[in-house]
């Protein structure tokens, strides 16, 4: 408790000498964005796909101010404006394209997650992960103040009859800012969904041994692989405890090492907890981006890790990145598949929406700066709104 406190006492003392909170619209990596900042972070979202591109600390010291959020190394363009004629052969002819197209950073997987059901689906253009990172995110409006800024924007899916909107709010001071998101059902009928938030690092933050994870996990499953994993397939987790793909014991905090291999494992949080955390760092730089989210809704958190495994166009082979993916669905397999599971360990592994309904989420993100020698997180907690984190 003495560190928590200390925490957000240090949160107070910056709020005394920041900046005021400042919205703008500008060209982030290539892509027309939403940019806030307040002095001590900068958050960047793109208004192609609503992606979260950018979230970094504003500082001169390069270890610190690095943008955690993966930025693809091939040249990406709006989703929306995807031509098959000119960019098929960059992008590939799968139902990935689209997403990976204009995939950045932070992005909303709805209302499906993974890939299309059927071939039908992918000829009406429906693409990994749903509808909702593949629009135009429209700024509604922004509500700029001398304690706070907060920006409104939107998208409407035309193909899968929802709404989604979100909010961003920034203080004065802080390292930290808030999202609150809503799905909104736009027929007369009840429906299966699935509502993912999937949170994808990239170099140099990522980076195979050096990038580890902390998170209120208990238990969980790998995914099945043919081959070519660096886990073994279909095996228990037990957090943070798991099998490498030659049966021996693996810790799962870091970035696996096994080249030309990637993972995918699916962990059930805490139910026991009123909000679920995780967060990611490298011991190579000195700083640390975390989640902190609630229970409910939430009850599963995915790690998917990318170490040159994949020959899809455009990653090639060449993709570094981790994914930590939190929200209703333990795996990426699609919502009829999901449906057909049912559960997992007993937990839904997918949800129902009314006609007419809207639903609430809302996560925070915060920044620390850390030392070099940063052992990792034990926990973290919502005091007051403020994210407090205790060291291990």
């Amino acid at each position: 408790m003495v560190l928590t406190r200390l925490l957000i006492l240090a949160f107070g003392i910056a709020c005394c000498f920041a900046q005021a909170p400042s919205f703008r619209e500008e060209t982030v990596h290539g892509r027309p964005a939403y940019v806030l900042e307040n002095g001590l972070i900068r958050i960047a979202a793109l208004r192609g796909g609503g992606h979260l591109a950018e979230i970094r600390i504003l500082s001169p010291d390069a270890k610190v101010s690095i943008n955690p959020m993966r930025v693809p190394h091939y040249p990406t363009i709006d989703p929306q404006t995807y031509d098959p004629t000119r960019h098929d052969a960059l992008y590939g002819s799968g139902s990935h394209r689209w997403l990976s197209a204009g995939y950045m950073g932070h992005l909303l997987c709805f209302p499906f997650y993974g890939p299309p059901s059927s071939e039908d689906e992918i000829r009406a253009q429906l693409g990994n992960h749903g509808e909702a990172p593949i629009v135009e995110w429209r700024k509604v409006k922004v509500d700029q103040r001398g304690d706070g800024v907060t920006l409104h924007y939107s998208a409407e899916l035309p193909k899968t009859h929802y709404r989604v909107e979100r909010i961003i709010t920034l203080g004065k001071g802080t390292r930290y800012f808030r999202v609150e998101e809503w799905v909104e059902n736009l027929t007369s009928y009840d429906r299966p969904f699935q509502w993912m938030q999937h949170a994808t690092f990239g170099p140099p933050f990522v980076e195979p041994g050096k990038t580890y994870l902390d998170a209120s996990a208990t238990k969980g499953l790998t995914a099945t692989r043919a081959s070519g994993g660096s886990l073994a397939s279909n095996s228990a987790v037990d957090w943070p405890r798991g099998t490498n793909a030659d049966g021996k014991p693996a810790d799962l905090r870091p970035f696996q090492t096994k080249e030309k291999a990637g993972t995918y494992y699916a962990l059930l949080m805490d139910r026991g907890r009123s909000h679920q955390f995780f967060t990611l760092y490298n011991s190579g730089y000195k700083v640390l981006i975390g989640y902190v989210y609630p229970t409910e809704g939430n009850p599963w958190l995915a790690d998917w890790q990318e170490n040159k495994s994949n020959t899809f166009a455009p990653w090639n082979s060449q993709v570094i990145a981790r994914g930590i993916e939190f929200g209703n669905s333990p795996f990426a397999e699609g919502l009829r598949k999901a449906i057909e599971r049912g559960t997992l360990f007993d937990v839904p592994s997918y949800r129902w929406i009314g006609a007419r309904q809207r639903l609430k989420t809302e996560f925070t993100v915060f920044l620390e700066e850390i030392s070099e020698n940063f052992g990792g997180v034990r926990d973290v907690s919502l005091e007051s709104g403020v994210p407090a984190l205790i060291r291990r």
